[in-house]
């Protein structure tokens, strides 16, 4: 009975019953499975009478409920299933909709007016669902549906009313082929910056690579990480993915560096200088070393913000004001997370992350934190002032962007999830499941499977807060850019969990609304007017397929997998409507694929399983290697079967240039030949992930003319 209890309670919590892996061998998720994701739910999975319970109140609460608590169309007909009693059968239905613009519309429909999808019995009494259809169009927004059935409670709906798909420049939409630049921006060197790649880097790299035809600079993800422990660096392991990661500050950009007397002077002492130029010439990021120097004049600058216009509410004063009064509790709960975490990992050396504090601190609105806000209340005003400067050097950039002529400007990353021990995590602790992590079941880049450390998001519990906090992260983001990549697109669907404790192989995929959550991207990419593309790589259902083409969701193409069986795809066969790249941050550098000098380092860091599949990947690579070669060789580029060239590499991008790809993109380690890897999947402390830098400065790059040269030619095949 049990076996049985488990299956029908999966069903009904969105968990998968198999999925075909990526040699597409069918593979079925087993009941231990399936109880360990149930756990980590919620469910009380080893009694039969709470297995009972459970789905009989699920049961009973999805029949019970007049309407949906969130209703979504992209089209004219606005429409959901209602629940009708016997003795509500042929009452008035009662409706009334205020729109986000302040209108209001009503009206009625007699119950038996509505279409019959389905009837059955509740607790002895006849129940029959039917299809609502409010009669008028709505525009595009958020509104408030009540329904009421004459003489019984009302119901609340939001509706979600979406443009038919995601925004689309119509340049692009004309046909207009652009190419960019790709940066994991940390790894930037250049003159000026403490040791990080900065947002005046990026304001340098605009000018440098619009210069050259550029129509975009392409970025890692910029959350803010957790502020207390700087060495958690990945860029995919966001504290909180609604604001930014500071430490990208340009500190002598800031405007109270040009009038704070003190932090100059100390910035000029011999030995801050040292400092600084230890962390420059540091082959890898010392995010701790990056974060003592900035941390130390930052403080400085923001008391004199305090002093210098916070105590006169100057103009600038008022400019900041009405950023916090913009960000409301999110910011302010965010700068709190941060001021307690840097506070308790001080006094009491308490680990970073809230899990690790005292207990009346884990509650966000709790007593214990609203004293200590009150109490360390310009502690908190400082990561707020951060975020302000961040979002206005970041804004800067885009600005400087669309004014040098770039269409796209810069094109951000969303990552899938946020650190467990993380702000986001904390605002919000009932949308996430600690029990489990995310991940990916195995692929040919990582052939154990991965666990990413990040919780996911419950999906009943999404929809039970009517998908606010995804509204909310999504837009953050997108004001910020002219596109925005989503990280493993596959989420919106399904994603991989993986129970507590387990192996990422023996995860079990959990399924998502995968339309509502479509629907809130293409309202929010309309209103930020940006465009979405989605990482859809490694195994992805049809049903993503088909609906990243419904809502207008950019594709992301790797020319490395990009094969019809043994041949590489010619360039005019790559889809208009997609972002194509070499290859990306998660895979080797060309230099390092063609002599196959990522297959060496894999081994090393014992990521194949055994001897016969590592054999198994160099066979694969020989073959690619020539089928590469031979495609190549097909549109007049050198495809040499030698050990890599500069001019294999320009060759590779001039091919993808040439393609019908709306976007191109460039990655900056391909443009310089180098070999490391800026991440290895299925490592964590193996390999310095995140933390090897570029070894070229800005300042060299573009001084050099074989660099001048490359970018023409991929200029010009973009043109052709």
């Amino acid at each position: 009975m049990r076996e049985d209890l488990i299956a029908q309670l999966a069903t009904w919590r969105g968990l998968g019953e198999a999925y075909y892996d990526y040699r597409g061998e069918l593979r079925r998720f087993d009941t231990a499975t399936k109880a360990a994701i149930l756990r980590a739910m919620g469910v009380r999975v080893d009694e039969d009478a709470a297995l009972l319970a459970e789905l009989g109140a699920l049961q009973t609460a999805d029949l019970r409920a007049l309407a949906p608590p969130v209703a979504a169309s992209n089209g004219a007909h606005i429409g959901f299933s209602i629940n009708v009693s016997a003795a509500e059968l042929g009452a008035e239905l009662l409706w009334s909709v205020r729109c986000e613009d302040g209108a209001a519309l009503a009206g009625g429909v007699s119950t038996a007016d509505c279409p019959e999808l389905w009837r059955g019995e509740l607790e002895g009494s006849w129940i029959t669902r039917r299809r609502f259809e409010l009669p008028p169009a709505l525009p595009p927004g958020y509104h408030e549906l009540v329904l009421r059935i004459a003489g019984g409670a009302p119901r609340s709906c939001l509706l979600i009313i979406s443009p038919p798909g995601c925004y689309e420049p119509a340049a692009l939409g004309a046909g207009l082929r652009l190419w960019g630049v790709a940066v994991q921006l940390y790894t930037v060197r250049s003159r000026d910056n403490w040791g990080i790649g900065d947002f005046a880097d990026l304001e340098a790299m605009v000018r440098g690579f619009a210069a050259h035809g550029a129509g975009f600079i392409g970025l890692n993800p910029l959350h803010a990480l957790a502020s207390a422990d700087p060495d958690q660096a990945s860029p995919y392991g966001a504290s909180d993915r609604r604001f930014l990661n500071v430490l990208y500050l340009a500190v002598p950009a800031v405007a109270e560096f040009a009038t704070c007397a003190e932090a100059r002077a100390r910035v000029a002492e011999p030995s801050f200088q040292g400092r600084l130029a230890a962390l420059r010439a540091a082959a890898l990021v010392d995010y701790r070393g990056v974060a003592a120097v900035k941390f130390e004049i930052l403080r400085l600058l923001h008391a004199e913000f305090r002093a210098r216009h916070i105590a006169v509410s100057s103009a600038r004063a008022l400019e900041f004001a009405a950023f916090v009064a913009a960000g409301g509790i999110g910011l302010e709960r965010y700068a709190r997370f941060e001021a307690l975490d840097g506070h308790l990992h001080a006094t009491q050396g308490v680990p970073s992350g809230w899990m690790n504090w005292p207990a009346p601190f884990r509650d966000p609105a709790g007593a214990a934190v609203e004293r200590f806000a009150a109490e360390h209340r310009e502690e908190v005003e400082f990561f707020v002032y951060l975020q302000w400067l961040a979002q206005t050097q970041l804004s800067a950039a885009q600005t400087l962007a669309h004014g040098l002529g770039m269409p796209v400007g810069l094109y951000g990353d969303y990552a899938v999830g946020a650190s467990a021990a993380g702000a986001e995590v904390w605002s919000n602790p009932g949308n996430f499941r600690l029990g489990a992590e995310i991940g990916a079941p195995p692929d040919p880049i990582a052939l154990k499977g991965q666990g990413w450390g990040i919780p996911p998001q419950d999906p009943a519990a999404m929809r039970a807060e009517r998908f606010a906090a995804f509204r909310g992260v999504i837009r953050e983001n997108m004001r910020r850019y002219g596109a925005l990549r989503l990280d493993h697109v596959m989420s919106l669907f399904r994603l991989w969990w993986v129970p507590g404790g387990g192996s990422p192989a023996d995860g079990c995929y959990v399924h998502y609304p995968l339309h509502e959550l479509m629907m809130i991207l293409a309202l929010e990419s309309a209103r930020e007017r940006c465009l979405v593309v989605g990482e859809d790589l490694g195994v992805v259902s049809d049903e993503v397929r088909e609906a990243m083409t419904q809502y207008g969701l950019y594709r992301y193409k790797v020319m490395i997998f990009e094969k019809d069986g043994d041949r590489f795809r010619r360039p005019e066969e790559y889809p208009q409507r997609a972002l194509a790249t070499v290859s990306t941050h998660d895979m080797p550098t060309i230099h390092s694929y063609w002599d196959g000098l990522d297959i060496e380092l894999r081994e090393r860091l014992n990521l194949y399983p055994d001897a016969a599949m590592l054999a198994q990947v160099r066979a694969e690579r020989a073959a690619d290697r020539a089928a590469l070669g031979d495609a190549l060789a097909a549109v007049g580029e050198p495809g040499s079967g030698g050990p890599f060239t500069p001019a294999l590499a320009l060759g590779m991008h001039r091919y993808l240039a040439g393609s019908s790809a709306a976007l191109v993109a460039v990655q900056i380690e391909d443009l310089l030949g180098m070999v490391d890897p800026v991440n290895v999947p299925g490592t964590h402390t193996e390999y310095p992930n995140w933390r090897r830098k570029l070894d070229t400065s800005l300042e060299q790059i573009f001084a050099r003319a074989d660099l001048t040269e490359a970018l023409g030619a991929i200029d010009r095949a973009r043109r052709r």
